[in-house]
């Protein structure tokens, strides 16, 4: 049994719902999203909670599946509803960021500056070394915000890079001179 899929999902107000030909669509304050669903996967709606539960719950795959599909609905719900946020911080001498329209151009220390596109639904904000990414879909949240990091990851010595705000980069000590 999954125990993240037995979970019911409740549904806040002014989220609207609508479950068609297996495929969910989440509308709300913030935006619209939509997921195409398994055949072995059923979503029922109850007042203001969702279940998800399967065909047969011994398949192994309909178990793995099920436990998916709850989470990535749940994440929709909250998209719509509340919205995510990841924030990254820039630490080293002479490294910015600045964001001009769909792009991000940031100096990281390389000969040229490096440029990103940001996707439709992505907000991108710079403040002094904090970049801030918002949007109601979860992955593409994600997704670009790695992207962003893996231009420069945190180095182990003077954490120069760029890091989460929450992550926390074990320091590694330098050469140090022999004491007699």
């Amino acid at each position: 049994m999954s125990r993240i899929g037995k979970q019911p999902i409740s549904v806040p107000n002014g989220v609207r719902i609508s479950i068609e030909d297996k495929k969910i669509t989440v509308k709300g304050s913030k935006g619209e999203l939509s997921l195409d669903i398994p055949n072995s996967i059923s979503i029922t709606r109850e007042n203001s909670l969702l279940q998800v539960t399967p065909e047969n719950k011994e398949d192994k795959e309909q178990r793995m599946k099920w436990g998916l599909i709850r989470a990535l609905v749940a994440n929709m719900v909250k998209g719509v509803s509340e919205g995510f946020e990841k924030k990254l911080e820039i630490n080293g001498v002479g490294y910015k960021a600045i964001a001009q329209g769909k792009k991000i151009i940031m100096q990281l220390g390389y000969s040229h500056p490096v440029e990103i596109d940001i996707p439709e639904g992505i907000e991108v904000t710079v403040e002094k070394n904090i970049i801030s990414i918002k949007g109601i879909d979860k992955y593409l949240v994600g997704e670009i915000s790695a992207k962003i990091r893996s231009k420069r990851k945190p180095e182990p010595y003077k954490g120069k890079g760029i890091k989460y705000i929450d992550e926390i980069i074990r320091r590694k000590a330098g050469k140090k001179a022999v004491g007699k």
